[in-house]
């Protein structure tokens, strides 16, 4: 009896021990680190970047912090995309830019690297990825793909216009990272 009591104890314990875990990685929280390793192609450089980002238990916004660091050139754009790790894909969020193509409102990049933060709405969700499903202002389908690892995060510079650090976003969580 004894046994079947530290048995059941045994499998009490570990399903709370789970279900804490599955509550931890889904909480609406990202932390995704930034490399050249990342891109497609893949760079060498030595460009780090962290990414962070909490989604309101409201579901409607998205708190964000990127910071970045050691890029080759001056940075000029940053901004979330739509597409698997194994591809490069359309803007979906514009982060920041330093060349005036972003949406009224764009924050400035940091030329040298620093740190931005912001706010995700819907109206901050473009139609770059309509064609793949993603229209403007799909707030909801937005979060999906980010808790799929189905969007990634990237930082422009002058000497990688396509990109010099990137980070799957959602990646650690398909146990990929």
């Amino acid at each position: 009896m004894k046994t079947r009591l530290k048995f059941i104890a045994a499998i009490a314990i570990l399903a709370v021990i789970g279900m804490g875990t599955a509550a931890v990685a889904d909480n609406g929280r990202e932390r995704e680190t930034l490399t050249g390793y990342e891109e497609v192609p893949a760079l060498s450089t030595p460009g780090v970047g962290d990414f962070k980002l909490d989604v309101a238990r409201t579901g409607d916004s998205i708190n964000y912090e990127l910071t970045f660091s050691g890029l080759e050139t001056d940075a000029t754009q940053a901004h979330i995309h739509f597409e698997n790790a194994t591809n490069n894909g359309p803007i979906v969020v514009f982060l920041c830019s330093n060349l005036g193509n972003g949406p009224a409102g764009t924050q400035a990049c940091p030329a040298a690297g620093g740190t931005i933060t912001g706010t995700i709405t819907a109206a901050d969700i473009g139609a770059g990825a309509a064609g793949q499903g993603l229209a403007a202002g799909e707030f909801d389908e937005f979060v999906r793909a980010l808790r799929s690892g189905a969007t990634y995060v990237n930082v422009h510079s002058t000497a990688r216009p396509t990109g010099e650090i990137r980070a799957q976003i959602g990646e650690d969580d398909r146990g990929h990272g």
